[in-house]
């Protein structure tokens, strides 16, 4: 059982999962060196949990006992009795390798230590262990308190063990667990790559303007934000940096093949809605941008952007990433689409998909559209995802 918990890194993602643990009733302990950035992490803290009893969500004693439930430490040694360290810093592996390498000079043998990273490999973050089977990838989304779903990763190296503690830690934390093998941006940093990279892809070609592909998608899809208000929220740099980790992991597989307009605007410090500036202005007196309303447009960009995603999950699933269930739950609870991408595949047509797909690849002839072997498999057996009354 999990009883105290280590977190290294108090920024959002550091204190957002320092929250989580200790309203489940976990001793936490949150590490920095930068003891301005510990104060501003009470501070925070104190701020959301005063909010959340404003709104009737906790009362005052319910604040007071996860506030007591977290302390602040400025030495990696104070977490030496965690039974879980959870690292949430800067996406950096050597940085990453560096701090697990001497943390474990300080914890027991029995602790499990874990990486939030978003996308780098957790085996490679292991092998700075001289115990790596101890290892683990718990993957959590912003902001951590509220996103339902966290991707449990498996390096080659892990414990079964050590994954069915883990499993059932981020169960008993009232989260929703993704399990997913060890490659490139996990699930959901894998699978929503086209919802970006494509609608890139259609404002390079000029076939239609940012807000147009915004409204196509919120419109015709659903989707809560549309690509551009997302990578504006998120940060063109944050976005910038995960899709270029993920093409070069991928040996530069030309399907997450990165954006020079987003580079440009990460060159720019255009960064988003942290610089009041990206790919909407967003300065007091700025002018919102009109989409053009235009049926037949809006359907072919949500249409192409959708088969993208659906082509990413079928891969994820053909190459044994994760279930299909915990794609789709991936994709819904991770990032909040409206469906999961293995369940709409369903509903539009497994035989629509490949032909969408088989077509974009006849007018493109790169292999950024190439259909999943999954895709044709299914259209010539004549299978589904998921039975019919589960979509």
């Amino acid at each position: 059982m999990i009883h105290k918990v280590g977190i290294i890194g108090s920024g959002t993602m550091g204190r957002g999962i320092a929250q989580v643990a200790a309203t489940a009733g976990c001793k936490v302990k949150v590490y920095d060196t930068n003891i301005s950035a510990l104060e501003k992490s009470k501070v925070a803290l104190e701020k959301i949990l005063s909010r959340l009893v404003e709104k009737g969500r906790i009362d005052e004693g319910e604040k007071k006992r996860i506030q007591e439930n977290i302390s602040h430490v400025t030495t990696l040694q104070d977490l030496r009795d965690s039974d879980l360290v959870i690292e949430a810093i800067i996406e950096d592996l050597d940085i990453k390798k560096k701090v697990f390498s001497e943390l474990e000079n300080y914890v027991s043998d029995h602790t499990i230590i874990a990486s939030n990273t978003s996308s780098l490999s957790i085996a490679s973050i292991a092998s700075s262990l001289q115990k790596p089977e101890r290892c683990i990838g718990i993957h959590f989304f912003n902001p951590a308190p509220l996103m339902k779903l966290v991707e449990v990763i498996l390096a080659v190296q892990t414990d079964t063990k050590v994954t069915d503690t883990v499993v059932n830690t981020i169960k008993e934390w009232k989260k929703v667990v993704a399990l997913a093998k060890d490659t490139p941006g996990f699930i959901v940093n894998r699978v929503a790559r086209p919802f970006y990279g494509e609608s890139l892809r259609i404002l390079e070609e000029g076939i239609a303007d940012i807000a147009t592909i915004d409204s196509s998608l919120k419109t015709l899809g659903g989707f809560r934000m549309g690509p551009f208000e997302l990578m504006d929220f998120i940060g063109n740099d944050v976005n910038y940096t995960v899709t270029e980790t993920v093409f070069k992991a991928f040996y530069y597989d030309p399907r997450y093949k990165p954006s020079f307009t987003q580079k440009r605007l990460s060159e720019a410090g255009y960064l988003g809605r942290k610089s009041g500036k990206g790919y909407y202005d967003y300065s007091k007196h700025a002018e919102k941008p009109t989409p053009q309303y235009n049926e037949e447009l809006s359907a072919y960009i949500f249409e192409r952007v959708l088969v993208m995603l659906i082509n990413e999950a079928a891969d994820a699933l053909f190459w044994n990433i994760a279930s299909a269930e915990d794609i789709d739950n991936a994709m819904t609870k991770g990032v909040n689409y409206p469906k999961g991408l293995l369940r709409w595949a369903d509903e539009k047509g497994i035989e629509w998909c490949m032909n969408r797909l088989d077509y974009l690849y006849d007018e493109y002839r790169e292999d950024r559209y190439r259909c999943s072997p999954l895709l044709r498999k299914m259209v010539k057996e004549n299978k589904v995802f998921f039975l019919r009354n589960e979509v």
